[in-house]
This record gives structure tokens, sequence and C-alpha cells, in this order.
């Protein structure tokens, strides 16, 4: 099995990320890309192009911004095993109040030349792998099928659309293809961001809360 690893990047990788993604196993035949944009969504759709070519069987998608458990790609692999096409870690946003980066409504149409557009973000889960309307793709795999019929489907699969990033713009599209989405709470990557420590924050006893 051949996984081709794609990591957009904007100006740097962070240091958690490069230090855990060396610890973090990589099960079969795996290939590193990279693509530099200030637009994500252009980094995105260039390693898209490059994932298609390539011959891999997978597509693993990280952000640079990420602390990888070291069982990660182990768990997700597994995931695609069981005859899933598209499975999400669980992510949270990088900024407080935090959430889970995972929706269990996207919905989108246009109506009378106006968009209408329906997200609802999911805050409880269940322990195993269960299905999703959208994700993030902080850390994503997907089988290259799905890559390749959203690409055929729509020539630059990551392109944002009204209302909607190019995450969740991806993961609408592959809906409408008849794939069903999923995520599994096991597989939990850190969101590595940055904290302002300031005489507010010691006087509440110098934690976030």
């Amino acid at each position: 099995m051949k996984t081709m690893i794609c990591v957009p990047c904007m100006d740097m990788v962070h240091t958690a990320f490069f230090t855990s993604y060396n610890r973090m196993e990589r099960p079969g035949e795996t290939t590193l890309a990279t693509a530099q944009s200030s637009l994500i969504y252009d980094s995105r759709n260039r390693l898209a192009e490059a994932a298609l070519e390539s011959g891999a069987d997978r597509v693993l998608w990280l952000d640079s911004d990420m602390e990888l458990p070291p069982d990660l790609m182990v768990r997700l692999s597994a995931d695609l095993d069981e005859g899933r096409d598209y499975v999400s870690g669980l992510v949270f946003r990088r900024n407080l109040p935090t959430w889970p980066v995972i929706y269990d409504k996207v919905e989108y149409r246009i109506e009378n030349g106006t968009t209408q557009l329906e997200v609802s973000r999911i805050t409880d889960w269940p322990e195993g792998v269960f299905g999703i309307a959208g994700s993030g793709f902080a850390a994503v795999m997907m089988t290259t099928k799905l890559l390749r019929d959203v690409t055929k489907a729509v020539a630059l699969p990551f392109a944002p659309m009204p209302g909607l990033g190019e995450d969740l713009a991806f993961c609408w599209r592959a809906r409408q293809l008849g794939y069903t989405l999923w995520c599994d709470p096991a597989a939990t990557p850190g969101h590595v961001g940055v904290f302002s420590y300031t005489k507010e924050l010691y006087r509440r006893g110098g934690t976030q809360k």
C-alpha cells in the first residue's frame, strides 16, 4: 500500500510537527510532498494533482501546525482497511474557546440566486468511528479513488465555495458523489497555537481558564 503524505505550508513548519512527524509510525510505502503558498487551497490543489500523478493508493493530509501521535497514521490506515474512503482524526481549533473541527451538517444550495448554507458543529461524539458531514483537513486520510472522483467532477477539488472554505467545500463535493465521511476519535493530534502570557493570565492563576 502506497501513501502520499501531503503537507501544505505557508512560510513555516512548527518544531512540534517536525519532531512528532519523525516519531510517527508510517506503515507501507510512503512519500512526503509539500507545497508552499499564501493561499491554502492553492497548496492543496497542487498537492492533490501530485498525489494523483504519483500512483499512490491513499493520501494522508497533515497540517504543518499539528503535533502528531505516533499511531496516527496506523489508526487511520486501519480505518481505511475496513473499507472507508475518508477518515479524519479528531482535531480541535487552536484558539480559545476551542471546539472540534468536525461537522454533522454541511448543506449548500442556491435558491433564486441566493446561497443557502447550513453548517453545524459536532460537540459530542461516541467512542468508535462515526459518520460526519465534514471536517477540517489537519489530519485526514482518504483513498486516491475519492480524490480522483472529486477532481473529475471539479477540476480544482479544493476551490472554496461561497460561504465554505476549501476543506468543507471538498467534503460537500465528496458527499454529492455518494461518499460517506468518517471521524476516528482515537486519532487525536494536538493543534499547536500561540498563547499570550499576560498579567491578567497570571492573576487568573496562570491558567487559560
